[in-house]
């Protein structure tokens, strides 16, 4: 017996390569989202927050920021016209759990409405560098947050999904 919801997420591959011109529309970002905010977390405190970036000049902002930790000029956010961040705050415990748990369901939410996504790292530096803390201040942010994680979201370039690689004969360990 096959399940939808479990097939959808053993079918999600990280996209790095987005249709840079075509926004999604604000109802299937918004759905996204929304799957986003229903992610578990310690004691349901809900720690993280998100914040959607679609203005494209902000997005590029981004871009760079993130570019210049990595020590590139390239795109990290491989031409994805909507970044979704998620940050979490650290004065909860579990918060980098709760963060990473938010970036999953919005990955296997985009996948869902037909969307590509992919985890980009590098918000932890991003947003603790004055720049960083300065566009959260900007944005009406306060408190001491962590950048979990950019999830870049967009229609994919191609057609054609990546390749699943094969699971690693001991990804799990029965106890019995």
């Amino acid at each position: 017996m096959s399940n939808e919801i479990i097939e959808s997420m053993k079918s999600r591959r990280s996209i790095r390569g987005y249709v840079a011109d075509k926004m999604p529309p604000e109802s299937i970002i918004n759905e996204v989202i929304e799957a986003g905010t229903y992610a578990p977390t310690g004691m349901g405190a809900q720690s993280p927050i998100i914040v959607a970036v679609t203005d494209k000049g902000t997005r590029d902002m981004l871009s760079k920021m993130n570019a210049e930790v990595l020590g590139t000029k390239s795109d990290p956010f491989y031409g994805a016209p909507v970044v979704l961040i998620v940050l979490a705050d650290r004065n909860r415990p579990t918060y980098l759990y709760d963060g990473s748990l938010v970036m999953g369901n919005l990955m296997n939410a985009a996948h869902a409405v037909g969307l590509g996504s992919c985890w980009i790292h590098r918000a932890k530096e991003v947003f603790d560098s004055p720049e960083g803390k300065a566009l959260l201040k900007k944005w009406g942010i306060e408190g001491d947050y962590e950048g979990i994680g950019h999830c870049v979201i967009g229609y994919p370039a191609s057609d054609k999904s990546p390749a699943a690689k094969p699971r690693k004969a001991d990804y799990v360990h029965y106890v019995k």
